[in-house]
């Protein structure tokens, strides 16, 4: 079966497969194929999950021309052609419109319909995550996860060989385990067909977050949990299992699975280690037997409750139930593909401790700075002659990013303690409050300007959306998004912005 180069270097899994230290030479659902439970979607925009595969992983949308491009492995078995979506997209945004099924089954996961909950876009579907907002490296090489930001979401309702009714599945996916909230509900699994609840036992998906409504762990979370409908289980009772852990690997492994009257969550460090097990045990009360209705989501619950935040960069559902050892190989694998960070910015460089002022590059604004009036974050024309109380209005001191240390936070030179944030997408100044929220909403990663100039400073927790000033006003805006502060005309000069030395 594999040629001798291909057998240097090699090591045997649980399964007995084989794979060397530079090239996997079986992919995830080959592994699960091989232990007898094929998987029945695959998806990922980080790499081909089958050693033979090379067809599209995902589909992008820019937003100069609402044309699209498909993204496929390198080769057959890799990872995704990063540079041929930073070609495509540049100089604009991207959106990710569709994660293709690797399966052969045609399970692709494309813009969530409204539901029980509807979606924030003018037709109640779901918004689509940033092309851009989860970069990672795999071996080395460049990737792009799914971001999922609250009240962005994937689904598909018309699923072929996915478990229905009492019928054995599993599951597993990669998260980003810093990444997460307490809203209802980061999943990917097996949901409704209607994007309504329809009653306890009818989902079977795997949860990632801090939701305590319904079961939590043990610690303060996050928990890799099981959302079976009208409950979020972290073992057989409804509320605490205690040996289900708080766990924040930066690269997170989760699986779910379940059989008639057995089901288990396990989990483990994606880049380096074995799986554990948080529970393995009968069904809950009134779970057994189970509904499912076969539907697959990614990033929302059952009903299109879209409140959760994540991020997603690889996961598979099988038919039956797969063994423990057939999860070590496929774990093993997961850890051979050697995820990674890398840099969230780019363009200008910042530096911490400094100060800087935000100039607007419109044509015809050029004069107008980032600056304040009271809590209110505006634009205003500033110059070497200006008052010093405009001056410190219009200067903002760099630092490290208050919710994530790879981006920055700006606070201001003349109220100290108060800090550049969003709220309902629109930029205020407000005093830090030492909230989880606030050090998210106060965190900006810059990028190169989306016109050629200075720097585009897009928000860490919506990756969609930029700084962008409208009739004088700022605002995180969306490249021809819904709100009116999203206008497609003159996007890309209004997001962005020549970075300079503060006037104080």
């Amino acid at each position: 079966m594999f040629s001798r180069p291909s057998l240097e270097r090699a090591y045997v899994f649980a399964l007995g497969l084989v794979v060397t230290s530079s090239l996997v030479a079986a992919g995830p659902c080959d592994i699960y194929a091989s232990g007898g439970t094929p998987c029945v979607a695959a998806h990922s925009t980080t790499r081909a999950l089958y050693s033979a595969f090379s067809g599209s992983l995902y589909q992008v949308k820019r937003g100069s021309d609402n044309t699209t491009a498909n993204i496929a492995p390198l080769s057959a078995g890799g990872v995704a052609n990063a540079a041929a979506q930073d070609s495509f997209c540049a100089s604009t945004t991207c959106l990710i419109t569709i994660i293709y099924d690797q399966s052969g089954r045609g399970n692709h996961l494309t813009q969530a319909p409204p539901g029980g909950f509807r979606g924030p876009e003018s037709n109640g579907y779901d918004n689509l995550a940033s092309a851009t907002g989860a970069p990672v490296t795999l071996n080395g090489q460049k990737a792009y996860g799914v971001f999922v930001s609250p009240g962005t979401g994937y689904r598909h309702d018309a699923a072929s060989g996915t478990a229905t009714g009492d019928a054995a599945q599993g599951m597993y996916a990669v998260f980003d385990g810093t990444h997460y909230n307490d809203q209802c509900c980061f999943d990917y699994g097996n949901a409704e067909t209607s994007n309504t609840d329809t009653g306890s036992g009818h989902m079977e998906a795997i949860y990632f977050g801090t939701c305590t409504i319904w079961g939590f762990g043990s610690g303060n979370g996050p928990w890799i949990m099981a959302d079976l409908e009208n409950n979020l289980f972290s073992g057989q009772k409804t509320k605490l299992n205690s040996a289900d852990p708080t766990i924040s690997d930066r690269f997170l492994t989760t699986v779910v699975k379940g059989e008639p009257n057995q089901w288990a969550i396990r989990g483990g460090n994606a880049a380096s280690g074995s799986l554990s097990t948080y529970y393995s045990g009968v069904r809950p009360s009134g779970y057994n037997p189970m509904h499912k209705e076969g539907a697959i989501l990614l990033g929302i619950g059952g009903d299109n409750s879209n409140g959760a935040q994540g991020t997603f960069y690889e996961g598979v559902m099988t038919s039956g139930y797969p063994s423990d050892a057939t999860e070590a190989s496929v774990q093993a694998n997961i850890v051979a593909a050697k995820y990674a960070t890398t840099s969230l910015t780019s363009g200008t460089a910042l530096s911490v401790g400094s100060s800087i002022s935000l100039q607007a590059t419109t044509p015809g604004y050029t004069t107008r700075y980032i600056a304040h009036t009271g809590s209110t974050v505006n634009t205003q024309i500033v110059s070497s002659s200006s008052s010093t109380t405009l001056k410190q209005q219009a200067s903002w001191t760099v630092h490290t990013g208050l919710g994530n240390s790879a981006c920055f936070s700006f606070e201001s030179r003349d109220t100290p303690g108060s800090y550049i944030r969003h709220n309902n997408f629109v930029l205020l100044l407000n005093s830090n409050d030492g909230s989880k929220q606030f050090a998210e909403d106060a965190t900006f990663c810059p990028e190169t300007g989306l016109d050629g100039q200075g720097s585009s400073i897009r928000a860490w927790g919506y990756p969609t959306r930029y700084f962008r000033h409208y009739n004088n006003v700022t605002y995180i805006a969306s490249n021809g998004g819904v709100q009116f502060f999203d206008a497609a005309s003159l996007f890309n000069d209004d997001a962005s912005f020549k970075v300079n030395t503060g006037f104080a």
